[in-house]
Order: structure tokens, then sequence, then C-alpha cells
């Protein structure tokens, strides 16, 4: 699949359709949008609306309300979806895993007992058990 012109996180919250976009919230310096590309149901991401690849390079402000709405994430997906757990994490560089390296973002995964299959290892397939439209509906008006 060919990556598109332009920066997507900086792209999706300017067209102003955050649920065509899977926008759930905005902050005053960042937001949360679903993961297209979901490694399990309820995927997020978090990220600044400010394009900047390191997370050093975020302002005090920034970087505090990026971890204030990080937590609100966790809260309302414990609510809705009652994972046992969670992966929290961002991939800082091409050689970390970062599928969007010039643009810092952290991911919040929710995680399952029994959540990994043989797909992934068998077929490189993931099953996801919810379409995102339908996740997007269960999550928004939450946070």
């Amino acid at each position: 699949m060919e990556k598109p012109e332009g920066c997507i996180l900086c792209d999706k919250p300017k067209e102003n359709n955050d649920e065509l976009n899977y926008i759930l919230f905005r902050g005053s310096q960042n937001f949360i949008i679903m993961n297209s590309y979901p490694y399990n149901p309820g995927h997020l991401l978090v990220a600044p609306f400010r394009h900047v690849a390191n997370l050093e390079d975020l302002t005090d402000d920034e970087r505090n309300e990026h971890f204030e709405i990080l937590s609100r994430g966790i809260t309302v997906l414990k609510k809705v979806f009652k994972p046992g757990g969670f992966n929290i994490g961002a991939n800082l560089g091409r050689v970390a895993g970062a599928g969007i390296e010039e643009h810092f973002h952290s991911h919040i995964v929710p995680r399952w007992q029994g959540d990994n299959n043989c797909f992934p290892v068998l077929a490189d397939t993931r099953i996801i058990p919810q379409a995102l439209a339908d996740t997007y509906q269960d999550l928004q008006g939450k946070f």
C-alpha cells in the first residue's frame, strides 16, 4: 500500500469531519484519533496538532496535555471495553517501527487475555473482531 502525501496527523484534524476521520477528542494542543490499522479494537493514537517529530521538542503545555489525554483515553477504554490491560508507547524513528515518524504520537492498545492468535504468525494477518466505525460509535462522546 502506497503511503499518501502529506502528514495524516496534520491533515485529518484540519478536515472538520471528525466522524469520517475517527477523531474522538480534541484538546487545545493534542487530539485522539483511532488507528486505521489497529492491533486490537480501541487502538487509539494521541498526537499534538503541531507537526513535531520528537518527544523532546514538545512544549511543556503540549507534553502535559498529551499525557493528560493519554490518561483520559485509558479511562474511557476501561469503561467501554473493559480490557485486561494496555500497551502504551511511542515508536520513535523508522528503525523503532514508526509508521509516521515525522509526527510524534503515542499509542494506546487495549489488551485482553488470549487476544493474540496464530494469524499474525502464520499468515501475516490480523483479525480485528470489530469494525472501525462500530468502535468509533462505542467511544464517540465519551471523552
